[in-house]
Parts: structure tokens; sequence; C-alpha cells
């Protein structure tokens, strides 16, 4: 009970903080903090949900992709860029229809899962061959990423007749993705159907590395690379690894996307989703149900935030300090509490303790 009690008053100790804190930023600037939290807040419609369900969709494999480097002790910062070329070489291969149907969009999924594989591993092999750290090369591979997509971009595209747009190939409407429809209307409300493919996507990430050997000595060369060592696992490879299953579910950030809205990759295509992913990753502590609320709690965030500039009167980058700063209060909050409850552990083993030697005074007396 106490466990549960803990564990539950870390992040409400770090949403009170951040809902002070951005309420005495809001009274700073002089705008209308009860207004402003009256829109945050507000129960939205049924449109207002499905676009919540479809950015938290994206926003959740971001995450993911962010937490299996971090499971190792390794900070993927290249998300952004992993999933930017990926998506793009899906939406390619996925233009050409070189298979029929569905077997189409599986092979467009696997390429963008192999290409983001394969970025990934790039950073991964300079980590463990030379010592190179992955923050720095993951952060250049996203430079060299934007450029090569744009480049690319300019070479494959086909350009929309009275349209600076350009983009890739349509992608042949029997190799979509069917979206899910939540809501007859009217309005008719649909989700993307690569919400199924995302929730998957959570529980392989619980099952590989909570009940597979693969798991156990990727968090175990996270903990301790000195122990993983001496328990005979190679840490280089587990570095390599690592790096790459974290590319290959970045490979996915893009394609609820691709396969259920936009249909091509186009100079206008959504970025920065991979930045948005590690902040979600910390705030979920790596944990697939954790990453899942913190997506959530992003895309309703950044949902709600959108009428602020016209109801309100307030900008809605408001938002995205509200964002920083649960991140920042939920991990300052994590630690406190798991300071206190060690604090508890510790009084009740000197009570034990103490107990016990009285009862060792007590049967000498006798």
């Amino acid at each position: 009970m106490t466990k549960l009690v803990l564990g539950l008053s870390a992040p409400i100790l770090a949403l009170l903080m951040a809902f002070l804190i951005t309420s005495a930023v809001l009274a700073a600037a002089g705008d209308p903090v009860g207004e402003v939290w009256g829109q945050l807040l507000s129960v939205p419609e049924t449109r207002n949900v499905g676009n919540i369900i479809d950015n938290a969709t994206v926003l959740y494999l971001s995450g993911l992709a962010a937490a299996v480097g971090f499971r190792m002790n390794l900070f993927n910062i290249g998300v952004d860029g992993q999933y930017r070329i990926a998506a793009f070489v899906a939406a390619v291969v996925a233009g050409e229809a070189w298979l029929p149907g569905y077997l189409n969009t599986v092979l467009a999924v696997l390429c963008a899962m192999a290409v983001g594989a394969v970025w990934a591993g790039i950073a991964g092999v300079l980590r463990a061959t030379r010592g190179v750290s992955e923050v720095i090369s993951t952060i250049m591979l996203n430079a060299i990423a934007t450029a090569l997509v744009a480049y690319l971009l300019r070479e494959a595209a086909v350009r929309e007749a009275g349209s600076n747009v350009i983009a890739t190939k349509t992608i042949p409407e029997d190799s979509r993705i069917p979206n899910i429809t939540i809501s007859d209307g009217p309005p008719v409300v649909d989700i993307y159907g690569f919400v199924v493919l995302a929730v998957l996507a959570g529980f392989l990430f619980w099952f590989v590395l909570n009940k597979t050997r693969f798991g156990f000595d990727l968090r175990a060369t996270g903990r301790s690379t000195t122990a993983a060592v001496a328990s005979g696992i190679s840490v280089n490879k587990m570095t390599v690894a690592a790096m790459m299953l974290s590319g290959a579910v970045a490979g996915l950030v893009g394609l609820p996307i691709l396969l259920g809205s936009s249909f091509s990759y186009g100079s206008t295509f959504q970025s920065g989703l991979g930045f948005a992913g590690i902040a979600i990753a910390l705030l979920g502590r790596n944990n697939a149900v954790g990453i899942a609320v913190g997506a959530l709690l992003f895309a309703y965030l950044n949902e709600q935030s959108n009428p602020l500039q016209i109801l309100v009167g307030v900008s809605p980058d408001i938002v995205a300090i509200t964002q920083g700063t649960i991140v920042l209060t939920v991990v300052i909050s994590y630690e406190v509490v798991r300071r206190y409850g060690v604090r508890m552990e510790q009084q009740a083993v000197a009570r034990a303790l103490e107990q016990e030697r009285d009862d060792e005074r007590a049967e000498v007396k006798a």
C-alpha cells in the first residue's frame, strides 16, 4: 500500500508544481490565469478527441523509440532525423506500389524500420568502436538526415500543378491503412488505424525488455557495464543493437501520418516529433504505460491550446512552457519521493532492529 501511495504521489506532486509554476508565469506576464486554465482543462469535443488520439499515437511511438535507448543508458537524440528519413523511404516505396494492396503497406513499414535502424546504427557503431558520444553523433545525423531528405525529395518528388508544395507519389488507396470511426457525427470523427500497431509496439516494447534474455542483457548493461562484462555480455554488441532497435521504432513514428492522412511525403510533412518523444519518455519513466499517459497528456495540451489566442488572447506557446515544466518537475518529484521512500525503509529497519534488541534484553532479564 505504501509503495502504491508513493508511486501516485510523484506524478501528482509534479503536476501540482507544474500548475503553480505555469500560473506564476501567466500572472507575471499579466495574462488571465483562470481563463487560460479554464480553456486548457475544459472537456474536449468529439472532434478534438480524435485529434488528441491521433497526435498521441505519433508521440507514443516517438516516446517508445527514445525509451529503448534510455533503458540502455543511451541518449538517442536522433529520433527526429531517423523518423524523417524512414518516412521518406516508406513514402517512395509505397508510392511505387511494387506489391499489391497491403503487401505494399507491409513492405513500406519494414523498409521504414530498416532505414531507421541503419541510420541509428551509425551512431551505435561510432559509440562502440570509437567511443563517440551518441548525443553528439545523433544530433549531427539529424542535420544530415534533414539535408539528405531535402535533396532526395527534389530528385524523386512530383510537383503539383499550381502549387509550391512538392511531394512523393501518392500512395495507392489499397495500400493505405484505413482509419477507425469513433463517432458517426455529425461530424464524422476518425482516428488513425495505425493506433492498433502503436498498441502492439507498446506491448512488444514491454515484452522484449522485461520477458526476454535480450531485454535483460540490455537493462543490465544500462545499469552497470562492469557487471554486464562480468556476466559475459558484449557491451559493444548491446550498444549497437540497442541503438538499432531504437531506430527501428523511430522508423514507425511518421507512418501514422503517412499511411493515415497525408499519403505522401512532402515539404510540409510534420517535423519535430522526435524531440517531443524524448520528453515523453522521461515523463513516462521509460515505461510503456507511463509513456502512453505522457503522450496523451502532451497531445491533450497541444489540442486544447489551439484556440487560446482567439478565445483568451494568450499565445499557445504557454503550453510549451507547461510541458517543459512538467518534465522537469516529474524528474525532481520522483527523486524526492524515492529519497523519502528510502528514508522510510531505513527508519523501518532501525525500528525493527531496536525492537529485536529490546526483546533480547527482556529475555536476559527474565
